[in-house]
């Protein structure tokens, strides 16, 4: 049986081996934990040295052996390139083992070991996501590495990350999960279980990288993991004062990644991965990053679908062809993805350039129509991808809820406008405050439901505890995707050619900061927006025993500004539902003028 000791340097070593197993000769111990220990083994029959590792205790019984091996078999048969080449699996003396080609590179810890200085966030990040694909191939394979350390991340010469060993640790829950009939539901469970742990070990991995310091003080993410809940009471998030800067961004990922509600931990390697992947690529502004995936699929199927029922729409605007624009204006923003390409296509560089020199941009449908004329109008419905466009049944549900929730926003802020300011401008103003959200709800479905579910309050443990927050959007979007919704805004807003001036209009006003006095009619505009869309956020997301007081809130926030009582809200937000539902509810007389 192998010692647990470091053995003597491994010079030394091969001139004087100081423990056999089997037919190898033990030279080094390059890496142990509670579940695991790997060796620098020689083999005389190839005459190399290989990397052997086994589990830190012997499976109990002949029965418990024969249940590792065929756990260790099974991850062997695996093949991605993210996976380290299993060599072979075999047993001495009731000591199973799994043998990788040293050729492969040296040990993660290895490698930090002989590093002059850390490695960068973007290394690290690059190296935990070459893990993640092979973890993720395996995970999809049904098997779980139940011991992600160090010492079982192996990395060449050109930075190439493997996976090595799976399943080789002895643990006795892991070798209970292997059952005759794999579809058990314990066995299932089990499974999933050992392969949120490994999750969680990546993350402990990141923290380590990008904090420069043990989580915990602990080099053994399994006994960290034994010290977060629900095993234990600690709480693990990046330091503030890291050796090098973290952006947000990285630092909302990797704080989720050991998050204490358990509920907002990553659950799937794959979900990890393209979080990780997104900020490595946001940081280095390669073409692979959310943002530039956004860019690729607004050219490819625009911004937004059709809404159910267009087709009734156009046919009756061809029928007001003799009627008031403004009466066709109505009709179009019924539709926001057909009132967001009739502004892409009036702000487009190509319309730009047949306009005045110095043109403002075109905020109102009512001057696109004029612009483009009814023909125009036809066409641009005709480019629309009929709803749902590539969204599945449940992406189109969640879609309707978020489209109706822009809207209301966008009739309450017609409502909480200053005198004499265009009601259909605010309207759009507000939409646009909306377009990251629309565009990560249309772009990346899933990723939205991921986000929704981080911002939604975490029910309490027990009956006498508080509900726990969630959180931000900004910080949920982080999280999963590795950048926030300004960003993604920010491409959409120059797809669509808006100028400087309305993209300053598009950005609401931060929530954690007073609202200042307005300077101007684009400021009133931007806080009459911004307030809707809080007070909308509010009842949209809070709990019903909150939305009063956060509706009173942004009342209090914007009345220096907009002139709003908590009773001007609640009575603007009950018309702007019944506007929404299609109730005829007249606008105030002093619409005709317009400021913007």
């Amino acid at each position: 049986m192998p010692v647990h000791a470091a053995s003597p340097p491994a010079a030394a070593a091969r001139a004087h081996p100081t423990r056999a197993f089997g037919r190898f000769e033990l030279r080094q111990l390059l890496g142990r934990s509670e579940r695991t220990m790997l060796w620098l083994a020689f083999d005389p029959r190839v005459a190399q040295e290989m990397l052997l590792t086994m589990p830190r205790v012997a499976p109990a019984d002949a029965a418990a052996l024969d249940r590792w091996l065929a756990r260790a078999r099974h991850g062997a048969r695996l093949d991605h390139p993210q996976l380290a080449h299993v060599v072979e699996v075999g047993a001495h003396e009731q000591w199973p083992y799994v043998l990788c080609d040293r050729a492969l590179g040296v040990t993660l810890g290895e490698r930090l070991a002989g590093a002059s200085e850390p490695p960068t966030h973007a290394e690290a990040i690059g190296w935990l996501c070459q893990a993640l694909e092979g973890m993720a191939f395996a995970h999809d394979a049904g098997v779980a590495h139940h011991d992600v350390q160090l010492h079982s991340l192996l990395i060449d010469e050109q930075g190439r990350v493997r996976l090595m060993a799976l399943a080789a640790s002895g643990d006795a829950d892991a070798a209970a999960s292997v059952r005759e009939t794999p579809l058990d539901p314990a066995a299932l469970r089990s499974q999933r279980d050992a392969a949120e742990r490994d999750i969680v070990a990546v993350g402990l991995l990141a923290h380590r990288f990008v904090g420069g310091a043990l989580p915990l003080d602990e080099a053994d993410t399994g006994r960290v993991i034994a010290q977060l809940p629900p095993h234990g009471p600690a709480r693990l998030a990046l330091p503030w004062n890291a050796q090098l800067p973290v952006s947000e961004a990285l630092r909302a990922i990797v704080n989720r990644t050991t998050d204490g509600q358990l509920t907002r931990r990553y659950h799937n390697a794959r979900t990890l991965l393209r979080a990780l992947a997104g900020w490595r690529d946001a940081d280095a502004q390669d073409r692979g990053g959310p943002e530039a995936v956004l860019l690729d699929r607004l050219h490819a199927v625009g911004f937004l679908p059709a809404m159910p029922g267009l087709g009734s729409i156009v046919v009756r605007l061809a029928r007001m062809e003799r009627e008031r624009t403004n009466e066709m204006a109505e009709q179009i923003l019924l539709d926001l993805g057909l009132s967001v390409e009739l502004l892409r296509q009036v702000n487009s560089a190509e319309v730009q350039g047949t306009q005045a020199a110095g043109n403002a941009a075109v905020l109102t449908i009512r001057r696109a129509i004029a612009m483009i004329g009814l023909d125009g109008v036809r066409r641009a419905a005709t480019a629309l991808r009929p709803w749902p466009g590539t969204l599945s049944e449940t992406g189109a549900t969640a879609m309707l809820r978020t489209l109706r929730r822009v809207r209301l926003a966008g009739h309450l802020a017609q409502l909480l406008r200053p005198r004499g300011y265009d009601p259909e401008v605010v309207f759009l103003v507000a939409v646009l405050q909306n377009i990251g959200r629309l565009a990560v709800q249309y772009h990346f479905a899933d990723d939205a439901e991921q986000i929704w579910q981080l911002m939604r309050p975490v029910p309490p443990i027990d009956a006498e505890a508080a509900p726990q927050p969630g959180l931000g959007e900004e910080a949920a979007a982080h999280a999963v995707l590795g950048t926030d919704l300004a960003a993604l805004a920010a491409v959409v807003a120059r797809h669509l050619g808006l100028t400087e001036e309305v993209l300053h209009l598009t950005r609401r006003l931060p929530v954690d900061k007073p609202v200042r006095a307005a300077d101007g009619d684009a400021d009133l505009l931007r806080a009459a927006a911004s307030a809707a869309n809080e007070v909308v956020d509010a009842v949209a997301f809070l709990p019903p025993q909150r939305q009063g007081a956060a509706v009173e809130h942004v009342a209090k926030r914007y009345a220096r500004v907009l002139g709003t009582t908590p009773r001007d809200v609640t009575d603007a937000l009950q018309i702007a539902r019944q506007m929404l539902a299609g109730a005829a509810v007249a606008a105030p007389a002093e619409d005709d003028e317009a400021h913007a």
